[in-house]
């Protein structure tokens, strides 16, 4: 392992946690998220750089991918499972893969994430191309199911790009756009669901709303291609019709059932 300065295991800034009352402890854990969103600030450059690249080749068919182990590769399953409801395309243009399979996105899969090979088998069945975009998710920098996932995209000459919480981790160099968010020691020391966590979730927000606007799944800005699943939703995009189209809401409503999103009804009334 490198000697790169490993700050997610870093003592944490607090001692004597066990002797703290209850609102010095929320306290304090608040005062530690306070800290976040300027250290993702400092990766803007970065994202930029991602989300440009993806856009080019999404818009030539490309998928993104998001690989990762434990809370990393949950966050990335997340993040992909949001985008048929949120936006309307097909659960295969984002995709996330965590080490131990499906299984591991509620409990933990032994050793799963030691395997250096697995990243690129769970890819292969995806039948990757040159256009996809793999986007390794990684707290620590050094996990090998994600860093062996990166490289072996990387030599079959797919764009890579990386969430870590490492700077200069073997996770950041291995990849062609490293986005290293360095939000210091956790609270409890080591405990990278928090801080960690909840940079690499701000940025896969960053990443994939942007992406989505940038390919027009978004008009205004209203999510015009969620799909209607719930009365809420509906309820929502009927809203929308309301405000673009100057609609009484009943009217809104039916055309909304009547050609399936909100997109779609937009452009049959203004084409």
């Amino acid at each position: 392992m490198s000697d790169y300065n490993r700050i997610t295991e870093m003592p944490s800034d607090y001692s004597d946690l066990e002797l703290m009352d209850t609102v010095t402890i929320l306290k304090s854990i608040n005062e530690e998220d306070k800290r976040i969103a300027e250290a993702v600030e400092k990766e803007i450059p970065a994202i930029t750089k991602l989300v440009d690249a993806l856009t080019e080749r999404f818009n030539e068919g490309g998928r993104l991918f998001y690989i990762g182990a434990g809370t990393s590769g949950r966050l990335g399953i997340l993040d992909a499972s949001e985008i048929p409801p949120t936006f309307g395309l097909p659960h295969d243009r984002v995709i996330g893969l965590i080490a131990g399979g499906d299984i591991a996105i509620r409990q933990a899969v032994e050793n799963a994430e030691d395997d250096a090979s697995q990243a690129w088998k769970d890819l292969e069945v995806y039948k990757v191309t040159k256009n996809d975009t793999v986007v390794g998710i990684a707290a620590s920098g050094t996990t090998p199911y994600v860093i062996g996932g990166v490289k072996d995209a990387a030599a079959y000459g797919l764009l890579t790009a990386c969430i870590t919480n490492n700077p200069g981790s073997p996770l950041a160099e291995a990849v062609e756009i490293p986005i290293a968010v360095n939000v210091g020691p956790e609270f409890l020391t080591g405990s990278t669901r928090m801080k960690s966590g909840t940079s690499q979730k701000l940025v896969l927000n960053m990443i994939s709303t942007a992406l989505m606007i940038k390919v027009g799944r978004v008009k205004g800005n209203k999510m015009v291609n969620m799909q209607l699943s719930n009365i809420k939703l509906v309820d929502r995009g009927t809203r929308y019709l309301v405000e673009e189209l100057k609609l009484e809401y009943k009217e809104a409503e039916i055309l909304l059932k009547r050609y399936g999103s909100v997109k779609k009804v937009i452009d049959a009334q203004k084409g």
